[in-house]
């Protein structure tokens, strides 16, 4: 059976993820028609940056967001200038955490989305009267509610699975920032086999439905597509 820490752990990681996944689909889909189709020499560089966290090492990306958010580091300097609350081993900094190593995870299925689209709608909306703003949001977004789905149950589904950049930024904390990866990790520290694979099992089952309703989206999609 899980204990208090265990439901603790996973209510905790559903609020994280939740929380990342909603403000990254903020900066996503702005972000992600820039990439598709502004022409620019900043955006190879800038398509890298948020590309970054597929190759490097979330102990690696974890390492300099404590440095940076440290005491002596720049943000943690600035966050001391304005009397607030320095963000390593804290909630605010796990969701800060989470959104710098999901970002790929969002952008790039809507990005592949846009690309997809193309701006064609936008160029027959122009020529019925449409302002380019209420093109995008009544045509564009609606045409790409699949990408932008699919984009956000990749980056929740990976959020809740995040155990490297966490433990670094948030140092494991018990109700505060103890998810559900770092409990498992506790378990099989304290030979509590069990209570790992019953929270293994429930990370398991997550991630084969999470799995399965992307390709299920995407096959309806494709079928949409030629219909």
């Amino acid at each position: 059976m899980l204990n208090t820490e265990d439901w603790s752990a996973l209510w905790l990681s559903i609020e994280l993820a939740g929380l990342t996944t909603l403000i990254l689909i903020i900066i996503a889909l702005p972000l992600a028609w820039w990439l598709a189709f502004h022409q620019s020499r900043l955006k190879a560089l800038i398509a890298a940056l948020v590309a970054l966290p597929l190759i490097l090492p979330p102990s690696v990306i974890g390492f300099y967001l404590l440095v940076a958010m440290g005491p002596h580091g720049l943000i943690g300097k600035l966050c001391q200038t304005l009397g607030i609350e320095l963000f390593p081993f804290t909630f605010n900094g796990l969701l800060i955490a989470s959104i710098i190593y999901s970002l790929p995870f969002v952008v790039q299925p809507i990005q592949n989305t846009f690309n997809s689209i193309g701006k064609k709608p936008l160029e027959i909306a122009a020529t019925l009267g449409a302002k380019p703003l209420d093109a995008w949001l009544n045509i564009v977004l609606p045409l790409a509610k699949n990408g932008i789905l699919s984009a956000a149950v990749l980056g929740f589904a990976h959020t809740i699975g995040e155990f490297g950049i966490v433990l670094m930024i948030g140092g494991n904390i018990p109700h505060k920032t103890q998810l559900i990866s770092l409990q498992i990790y506790n378990h099989v520290e304290a030979f509590e086999y069990a209570q790992a694979g019953q929270l293994s099992l429930i990370l398991l089952i997550f991630s084969f439905a999470v799995l399965s309703f992307m390709y299920w989206l995407n096959q309806k999609f494709n079928y949409l597509n030629k219909a």
